[in-house]
């Protein structure tokens, strides 16, 4: 969506900013996605920042709503609007066994329940297809529960509205959520917005977000990360084309951006977009070398042990597990994630973020040398977290074990 030029407004360009909250995405009695604070914290940007259009505007909120055809009858009225529209879910998304669709839950969705009680993925789909392409945003937030994971891994994907630019993220259900708080994605998304005197488009807001939010491991990005340099037309398929199958880390530095402009001489302007475009095109010793001369910069002005050094070695793991470099970006990751631990809680999502990129990596790792050097490091890192999932830490031990030739008794 444009801003709209002063004195071209009217009525008929009226726009619509539809916010709404589902139900909140629990597990182990600690909040994974908290809705109603992500819709608190948007209703704090202005509309026409979050339409990118100086038009008049209304602003709709839905949180806490029981009833779908109540957040139908909203999300009709909204489509119906002529001028631009963004449209913001958040919350657990759910699947009705029974009639097989995907839902958003609602507050008091249940299992049992989903299809009397939550909002079919359909209606949304539906309801905005016809608008004139150019004009809709939809932007999502999303844990999805045991019950919606496997089927977003048959779907290849989320469908969504082939006329609307769809950016988001839909969290897998196995990690263990944080405080009550806005969400990584949707905050860093917002304070994008007020950094920036000139508002990024969506695909940059997207693209930053998700490269400085803490994502959990498989986190199925829209677009996914390969699709944010493909033409606009390609973005906006009605299925995400990247598999959510991938178990691979999206940790908290990862850098997906669309390609832009070459890197500037002037330090202070972000250099990931071009590095990132640079390792999807195959260009990895141009990444790896571009990020490494990045990193010695910020060392210099920030020193080793500061927050900025450890980002750009997440940046330099990722882009050697990129490049199938698993047993560098192991190390990378064992490091990056000591260095957090030092100065972050061992529940902190990024120290968490930075364990599952080294687990994964290492266990990609095919010489076993490598496996066993790194292997003891390792299980040093998984064993000072003790959020962390009991069924790794257990097979680390396992496969380390059999990798020194004394295979577990358990």
């Amino acid at each position: 969506m444009h801003i709209d030029e002063p004195g071209q407004h009217s009525s008929q360009q009226r726009g619509h900013v539809l916010l709404i909250a589902g139900d909140a995405a629990v597990r182990r009695r600690a909040v994974q996605v908290a809705p109603s604070a992500n819709l608190a914290a948007l209703g704090l940007v202005p509309a026409s920042v979050l339409l990118n259009s100086h038009a008049p505007s209304d602003t709709t909120y839905l949180d806490g709503a029981r009833d779908p055809n109540t957040v139908l009858m909203r999300l009709r009225a909204a489509a119906a609007t002529p001028g631009p529209l963004l449209v913001y879910l958040s919350g657990r998304l759910t699947f009705d066994r029974r009639g097989r669709d995907l839902h958003l839950a609602l507050a008091g969705s249940t299992a049992s329940t989903v299809r009397y009680t939550a909002l079919p993925w359909e209606w949304l789909v539906t309801e905005l297809r016809p608008r004139p392409a150019g004009l809709t945003t939809v932007v999502l937030d999303l844990v999805a529960d045991k019950a919606a994971w496997p089927v977003l891994a048959e779907l290849g994907g989320l469908p969504v509205p082939a006329a609307a630019e769809t950016y988001g993220v839909v969290v897998p259900p196995a990690f263990t959520g944080g405080e009550n708080t806005v969400s990584s994605y949707t905050r860093h998304w917002i304070d994008q917005l007020r950094r920036n005197p000139t508002r990024p488009s969506g695909v940059q807001l997207h693209a930053f977000a998700v490269g400085a939010a803490a994502l959990p491991p498989g986190t199925l990005t829209l677009p996914a990360t390969r699709a944010l340099s493909a033409p606009a037309e390609h973005r906006q398929r009605g299925r995400v084309e990247e598999p959510v199958r991938s178990a691979h880390p999206v940790p908290a530095a990862a850098v997906p951006a669309r390609a832009q402009a070459p890197v500037p001489a002037v330090p202070g302007q972000d250099p990931r977009p071009h590095i990132h475009a640079l390792a999807t095109s195959g260009r990895h010793h141009e990444a790896a070398t571009l990020a490494q001369a990045w990193e010695q910069h910020v060392l210099q002005i920030h020193g080793y042990t500061s927050p900025e050094a450890t980002e750009w070695a997440e940046i330099r793991a990722d882009l050697a597990r990129m490049a199938g470099n698993y047993r560098s970006a192991t190390q990378l990751w064992i490091g990056a994630g000591r260095s957090r631990l030092a100065r972050q809680s061992p529940d902190a999502p990024e120290v968490l973020a930075a364990a599952a990129g080294a687990l994964y990596c290492w266990t990609q790792l095919k010489d076993e040398a490598a496996a066993r050097e790194a292997g003891l490091e390792l299980l040093r890192l998984l064993d000072a977290l003790p959020s962390l999932e009991p069924r790794l830490l257990r097979l680390t031990r396992q496969r380390l074990e059999v990798l020194n030739g004394t295979p577990s008794q358990c």
